[in-house]
């Protein structure tokens, strides 16, 4: 194959339509839990050694010889809809250094998410494929990685030449994606417009809870071990592939849901790939559910386990978990925590910045009494306390566990605080409790406590679930919604159910 030069930007959110707070420009250029919005020669020194899509396609592209022309990047966490203003800001760089390099490159990798919501594009992806189709022209070769959460679109399918998702939950896989996607995007582009694959396209007529969606438990971990191999089997043959999308169920959009998108040689090839992965997740449909805890009977069944066990008990806060858009603030699982009297309990990540900022000019050591949390979701309350300022942090350390490997955190001012024997990790910024090193960072030792609550739904598993003895699924208060059922429901296609069937 010839050097290529292949051009590589990104727009990444998830986007959660019942979530109070929107994604306004500074979120995209702010670094956080992830990178801030990098550009041209700066954006792959900005994601080097990450666990991130688009590290990983410039670490492949580079790898097989080829040039990388970097454009735009930009994410930023999961909350409600991005405003308009900022998806148009995004789109106009992009434009810029589409128009700029026009003509000057072979092929495109994009590193989006594929549940983005904006204010005025109830599909961000499509509309956004689209625009850039209306530029480069039908032949350019263009592949996009997807997270394994997209709700994917008709539009996204015909836009893209390939879509390619992760393949795990935790997304341990995500740089392996970037990769992956980048591998087909030089297939294709090798093939000189004669090998471009057949598309095939299956949506599943049932919403996944995402708190049931990991691959680190079944059923997922099963389909997935077949959509390995069903995905590594067709690109050995061409530039061919299957991806499964879990979907992200907290956007009431006309196309949320999982859904399937193969890639083959013959349409025959690509409908038989999507309809034997279609029909392994419509047949275990049963599996996609388990118990979910009021946190008052969780705190009670974690302190049962925890008198017997050697390893923490982990209490997942899932409806207050910023990956899926809520703001993390609620206090309802650290109150129960407090009325139980957990022996060595934690819980985090609570972002406030105000209480961290508090705590900060009072020092470590120093009493402070405020009203903790609870100020971003209307009809919630905070905490009102007197806290112990345990331990200060300025936000900034590595991520160490499998999910966050390699990021370079900066969640602001950081405190420790106690209260009731019960330690608080709080952050200035927002970012789901899925790496033990937040914890470290203020002092918490996490495979020394004996209960541990973790605002995350699924992906704290990469990191925690080998030193849990038990997990345990609490519905405390928040917006990211563990019963789909409860939901206002505007958009949605008909005929879609909001629940998995029960066996």
């Amino acid at each position: 194959m010839s050097r290529l030069r292949v051009a590589v930007g990104g727009f990444q959110h998830e986007t959660n339509t019942f979530a109070p707070v929107q994604a306004a420009w500074h979120d995209f250029v702010t670094p956080g839990g992830w990178p801030g919005l990098s550009r041209g020669p700066a954006l792959p020194e900005a994601l080097a050694g990450a666990n991130l899509p688009a590290a990983g396609a410039i670490d492949a592209l580079k790898g097989e010889g080829h040039e990388v022309v970097p454009l735009t990047w930009a994410n930023a966490s999961p909350s409600a809809q991005v405003t308009q203003d900022a998806y148009e800001r995004y789109w106009a760089l992009l434009k810029e250094d589409l128009l700029r390099e026009a003509g000057k490159f072979d092929a495109l990798y994009l590193d989006l998410h594929g549940a983005m919501v904006a204010e005025h594009r109830d599909d961000g992806e499509g509309e956004l494929l689209g625009r850039i189709r209306a530029l480069v022209g039908p032949d350019l070769p263009v592949v996009a990685s997807l997270d394994l959460h997209a709700n994917v679109t008709p539009a996204m399918v015909a836009r893209a030449d390939a879509l390619v998702a992760y393949r795990t939950y935790p997304h341990i896989d995500m740089a392996d994606t970037g990769a992956r996607a980048a591998r087909l995007l030089l297939r294709i582009a090798a093939a000189k417009g004669n090998g471009r694959p057949a598309k095939a396209f299956r949506q599943i007529p049932f919403l996944i809870p995402i708190n049931w969606q990991s691959t680190f438990v079944e059923p997922g971990g099963a389909i997935y071990r077949r959509v390995i191999e069903a995905d590594d089997a067709a690109a050995r043959s061409g530039p061919f592939g299957v991806s499964l999308a879990m979907g992200f169920p907290l956007a009431d959009i006309h196309d949320a849901g999982a859904s399937v998108a193969a890639y083959g040689a013959t349409q025959r090839e690509a409908d038989a790939a999507a309809d034997e992965i279609a029909d392994l997740v419509k047949a275990n449909e049963s599996g996609f559910a388990g118990r979910l805890y009021d946190p008052d009977a969780g705190v009670a069944e974690a302190m049962r386990l925890a008198a017997k066990a050697s390893r923490p008990v982990v209490l997942a806060d899932t409806q207050d978990n910023s990956g899926g858009g809520a703001p993390s603030d609620t206090v309802g699982l650290l109150e129960a925590l407090v009325r139980g009297r957990a022996p060595d309990a934690a819980i985090g990540l609570l972002c406030d910045e105000e209480a961290a900022e508090i705590a900060h000019r009072a020092g470590e050591g120093a009493e402070i009494n405020i009203a903790l949390g609870g100020k971003k979701v209307p009809g919630h309350k905070p905490m009102h306390a007197a806290f112990k300022v345990r331990k200060l942090g300025d936000g900034r350390f590595t991520g160490t566990g499998p999910f966050y490997k390699g990021l370079r955190i900066q969640l602001g001012p950081m405190a420790a605080l106690e209260v009731g024997g019960v330690q608080v990790a709080v952050c200035s910024r927002k970012m789901q409790a899925a790496d033990q090193e937040m914890f470290r960072h203020v002092g918490i030792e996490p495979k020394r406590m004996k209960v541990l609550g973790l605002k995350s739904s699924v992906h704290f598993r990469a990191d925690f679930q080998p030193i849990a003895e038990a997990i345990l699924m609490v519905a405390a208060p928040g917006v990211v919604h563990a019963d789909l059922t409860k939901l206002p429901w505007k958009k949605l296609r008909p005929g879609v159910r909001l629940s998995p069937r029960a066996a």
